[in-house]
């Protein structure tokens, strides 16, 4: 997979000025109990609240946009970046969201100028109502995760992380669909970097596609299905994952929302669940690390619903 390395880096200059770089935050040995050495990538500080700005800024400097402009279907975080880049290019954007996607990220895509549209009751049926609209209208179609220009918009992560942090040895990542997983992938195959997925216990698509040796459909029902609720991870991420993701770790529920306690309570970082899954992994022991292992943990959106936020904190 080294073979992706340089359109990373044509990807990382392509979208520069466009996406931000995103800070690091190095908490050193012992935190969160841990004899790790951590640090958390702040992603979720990215512009629309996730990751998925890059990869949607790929696309679109990419890819020539017809004059119906440019569709995604979304749990939220993708058709906020989608949104949020068309608006910066001057172009049209319909998303289709489904019915659990939550209403601040709705909010938020309707903010950045575009039409939402709901798309039935899961992600999968959003997808199949976008389909339809851009075999209609020849609308780009930017598809959230099994797309290779949102693959590579997504590695310029690992590229700037890699750059910010030269010594990790493992780093932690959330997996919905598995565009980011295997962006980042991609970009430390042939390293020393050792890459582990966190998928909830019952949304683990890229688990299940792994041990299939091939893309299989799962069920759904996780309080982080809104963005990581895939039901199949498709070909193109299984055959850049099947060989260069170490593991997938599976955490309850009940970790991810732990782990969005802890970033508010410790560092006031309103985190969604998808967000902090790949923390809960770490605080639940669902991921171990070795004593003084360089460990990374992404931290990658933010598009929270606040009041569910404080609930939470009792």
């Amino acid at each position: 997979m080294t073979r992706y390395h340089d359109q990373i880096a044509e990807a990382a200059a392509r979208i520069a000025g466009h996406a931000r770089v995103t800070p690091v935050m190095r908490l050193g040995s012992g935190a969160f109990g841990s004899e790790a050495d951590i640090s958390l990538k702040l992603e979720s500080l990215q512009h629309a609240g996730s990751f998925k700005t890059r990869g949607a800024f790929n696309n679109l400097l990419s890819l020539q946009v017809p004059e119906a402009g440019v569709s995604a279907a979304s749990g939220g975080n993708h058709g906020a970046a989608v949104a949020f880049a068309a608006r910066e290019r001057g172009v049209k954007a319909t998303i289709f969201v489904p019915e659990i996607s939550p209403a601040a990220k709705i909010e938020a895509i309707r903010r950045f100028g575009a039409d939402v549209r709901i798309g039935g009751a899961q992600y999968d049926d959003a997808q199949a109502a976008c389909d339809r609209f851009v075999a209609e209208s020849g609308a780009l179609k930017i598809h959230p995760f099994a797309a290779i220009e949102t693959i590579l918009g997504q590695g310029t992560l690992a590229r700037e992380w890699h750059e910010q942090e030269p010594d990790l040895d493992t780093v932690l990542v959330a997996v919905g669909g598995g565009g980011l997983i295997s962006g980042i992938a991609a970009w430390f195959a042939g390293s020393r970097v050792k890459v582990v997925g966190v998928e909830p216990e019952h949304s683990r698509a890229l688990h299940a596609a792994l041990a299939a040796s091939g893309p299989v459909d799962v069920t759904v029902q996780s309080v982080a299905a809104d963005s990581l609720g895939a039901r199949n991870v498709g070909p193109l991420v299984h055959e850049i994952c099947r060989d260069t993701v170490e593991q997938v770790a599976l955490v309850p529920d009940a970790a991810i929302t732990a782990a969005q306690v802890t970033l508010w309570r410790d560092f006031r970082l309103a985190v969604e669940p998808g967000g902090a899954a790949a923390l809960g992994a770490l605080l639940s022991g669902a991921y171990r690390p070795q004593p003084c292992e360089r460990l990374g943990v992404l931290i990658c959106g933010a598009n929270v619903d606040l009041a569910k936020l404080a609930a939470l904190q009792g």
